[in-house]
């Protein structure tokens, strides 16, 4: 069986499958790999950071995973479309000085006809918490794995 192409039109299957694949390759902190699912030319916004390219993502994203230890995401499909896809997501981190954080934030994204992100526009806000705050404990860098429940319905 050949595998499936998840270009758009987008179905609720494949739009799941693409959210369920950036999260893995996010949890891979592997910043090559993460870039390969963006077009060439692909614009982004991140926080206040406002960039276009591939080798601008990689870059990125090497300076982000250098600051952001033991980084474990999550995400979920909020809605999409034909084209586009937002998420919803969650991710925790500490920094070189021991302090946890967990990131909330939403993701909206516009991908080309082959499938690639040609647009990734993001906004996030990080809160400081404890380490008997964290939920996510699973081995990383790495998938999420199948069982785990991923985000809870709680603004907390």
């Amino acid at each position: 069986m050949a595998a499936q192409k998840l270009v758009p039109p987008f179905t609720r299957e494949i739009a799941m499958k693409k959210v369920r694949m950036a999260e893995d390759a996010w949890n891979s902190r592997d910043a090559q790999r993460v870039s390969m699912a963006y077009s060439e030319n692909s614009h982004w916004r991140n926080r206040a950071e406002i960039f276009q390219g591939r080798a601008a993502i990689r870059e990125f994203l090497t300076r982000k995973w250098d600051k952001e230890l033991d980084y474990r995401l999550t995400k979920e499909m909020w809605a999409f479309s034909e084209r586009r896809i937002a998420v919803r997501f969650q991710y925790e981190w500490h920094d070189d000085a021991g302090q946890w954080f967990r990131a909330y934030g939403n993701e909206n994204w516009e991908f080309d006809d082959d499938g690639l992100m040609r647009r990734r526009e993001a906004s996030i806000n990080d809160k400081p918490i404890t380490e008997e705050e964290r939920r996510f404990f699973w081995p990383a860098p790495g998938p999420r794995p199948e069982d785990d429940p991923g985000l809870i319905d709680s603004p907390e």
